[in-house]
């Protein structure tokens, strides 16, 4: 066994030790960010499961979804209408009277539970509220942006070959709004981490 020397060159494995300020420091960190991700997990956990209970409620279908589905509907309309006059829009169905197809907007493709599983991130993770608003706010005006454009683009694809409609619609357009959420929730978190303060800052007396 050997003594720890006054500059901490021996010291115990796991500490720190300044011997300008005279202090010693544990490396108290990885406990409090495994308290964080608990943290995290817990408010996520909760704050989806009540937004998606929500959402099943009648109050939650009368002033949520339905008004979602046909606003989504309708505007997919007005998008398609600039450049294809046969299309036609009746609450959430739309559909082309010259061939007789139609889609209707059901529940999972308006991306309301996408839509929650970005707002329960970002209300999980630590920051300021401006910045968890402006995140939701961006955040889900980018999705809904990205499923107009799917919508569009299924509605098309249906009228030209419907086995690929039943393949874009179940996997690839599954998969991408699901990945276009996690991008989102990394880039709002890369934007809130950049301008949190530094530890550093943080401590300094």
């Amino acid at each position: 066994m050997s003594d720890a020397n006054a500059d901490g060159r021996n010291a115990i494995p796991g500490y720190r030790t300044s011997s300008a300020s005279g202090t010693t420091s544990s490396e108290s960190g990885k406990p409090k960010s495994g308290r964080t991700v608990h943290r995290f997990l817990a408010i996520f956990l909760v704050t989806q499961l009540t937004l998606f209970v929500f959402e099943l409620t009648p109050a939650g279908q009368r002033y949520l979804v339905i008004p979602v589905t046909s606003a989504v509907a309708a505007v997919s309309v007005d998008l398609m209408s600039t450049v294809d006059q046969n299309v036609k829009a009746s609450g959430k169905t739309i559909w082309n009277p010259a061939n007789g197809f139609g889609v209707t907007i059901e529940a999972g493709c308006n991306e309301v539970e996408a839509s929650i599983l970005l707002i329960a991130a970002i209300l999980a993770f630590p920051s300021i509220w401006a910045q968890k608003l402006g995140g939701i706010l961006i955040g889900v005006v980018t999705v809904q942006a990205l499923n107009l454009f799917r919508i569009i683009s299924l509605f098309y694809i249906g009228q030209w070959d419907r086995e690929l409609f039943q393949w874009a619609h179940l996997y690839i357009w599954q998969a991408l709004i699901m990945l276009d959420v996690l991008i989102v929730f990394l880039l709002w978190l890369r934007f809130v981490v950049k301008r949190a303060p530094t530890e550093t800052e943080s401590t300094t007396s």
